[in-house]
């Protein structure tokens, strides 16, 4: 039997979350409003706290493509930036971040969020990296959901870049995770059957007032609550593009193979809650630095390889892979920076990460999005 998805016309999309720096304190800074005045229409948007800004690619079926649009993306956001004396930072966490002297950005739903939340919302200095991916039908998107969930951790490793909080090493690769994982809907997809109970779930948190509308299922994976899409949610932010476009190509490639299998009656293999839990704290704490992650992803590459051949992506992704792998994560990039010249030095180091062009793409113009750089 055919698959579901033809795998050629599945585009990926990417949304980044950027944490906000003054150039000459390296602290985080709430000044979203005043770069976005002078950022594009459309690709760009503000976050609850007023230190994020998000940047949003357009869909795409070609990995080198959505590489040009996220490096132009960021390329906009760092010259913006820079004119203002900021700096723009791709990470789940930035080191020097003191929550009492940054607001959140004034809208309605956001206020109604702090009140309701508090300290969750106060200390919720953090970035992440979300790839969506199209499913349009619903039902699939929820079964193909429960298919990719084993593998998720390894995403999440992949992308671990926040071991500093508040001028501490938290002795985790993404502290980020255990802030986010505070939330009343955050973690694993609950073992819904279909579209319509998931749907039933979430008007039933919103009725009981846990969270007051969709947008706030914070679940690892999740269908969209806006896009015709499967949306990944577990990842730090990335400090280096070709991170992000490796998240983007195996979340693809999950969705694929897992598609194929639900149209072809494959059978669904028992995961236990418990262990996907604890392997998702063990990539958390380790990154890439944790023998069984390592294995982990080495058993992902393996069998998404005939997924990433389909779509022509094998080469790029195992070499993006092996390239993470041996160069050991942002985590350990960090620690180092900070060993050698402390944490100022460490905002320096994401700050270049972010606004680095990887040498594969040297050669293209990036799908820059700065011209008419304001609005």
């Amino acid at each position: 039997m055919r698959s579901a998805i033809q795998p050629r016309l599945v585009a990926a999309g990417v949304e980044e979350e950027f944490h906000i720096v003054d150039l000459a304190t390296r602290r985080l800074t709430g000044q979203a409003d005043e770069l976005m005045a002078r950022l594009p229409a459309g690709r760009f948007s503000s976050e609850m706290q007023r230190s994020v800004l998000e940047a949003n690619s357009r869909p795409w079926a070609d990995l080198t493509e959505l590489a040009e649009d996220i490096a132009g993306q960021r390329q906009a956001a760092v010259a913006a930036a820079e004119s203002l004396g900021l700096g723009i930072v791709a990470a789940g966490t930035v080191p020097l971040a003191d929550p009492d002297t940054l607001e959140i950005t004034p809208d309605p739903r956001y206020e109604h969020i702090r009140d309701e939340y508090r300290m969750l919302v106060r200390e919720q200095l953090i970035c992440s990296t979300q790839v969506h991916v199209d499913v349009d039908d619903r039902d699939l998107a929820i079964a193909v959901g429960h298919r990719v969930a084993p593998w998720l951790p390894a995403l999440l490793a992949l992308s671990a870049s926040s071991p500093f909080w508040r001028g501490t090493d938290t002795g985790y690769a993404s502290y980020r995770t255990l802030i986010w994982r505070r939330w009343p809907t955050a973690g694993a997809l609950p073992g819904f059957e279909s579209a319509a109970e998931y749907d039933r779930a979430v008007a039933d948190l919103v009725r009981s007032r846990v969270i007051s509308d969709p947008g706030m299922i914070y679940f690892d994976v999740r269908p969209s609550a806006h896009l015709p899409t499967l949306e990944l949610r577990i990842c730090d932010s990335c400090p280096r593009v070709e991170d992000a476009v490796l998240l983007a190509g195996l979340f693809r490639a999950l969705v694929i193979s897992a598609a194929a299998a639900e149209y072809d009656g494959e059978p669904l293999g028992p995961v236990r809650p418990e262990l996907l839990q604890a392997a998702t704290w063990r990539a958390a704490q380790t990154g890439l630095q944790g023998d069984l992650v390592g294995r982990l992803i080495g058993q992902l590459l393996e069998a998404l390889r005939p997924a990433l051949e389909s779509t022509g992506d094998w080469e790029l992704v195992s070499e993006l892979a092996r390239s993470a792998m041996t160069e050991g994560g942002s985590a350990a990039r960090q620690r180092a920076a900070w060993a050698s010249g402390g944490l100022h030095h460490v905002v320096d180091t994401l700050a270049a990460e972010t606004r680095a062009i990887p040498s594969w793409l040297q050669g293209t113009r990036p799908a820059s999005v700065a011209a008419g750089a304001t609005r």
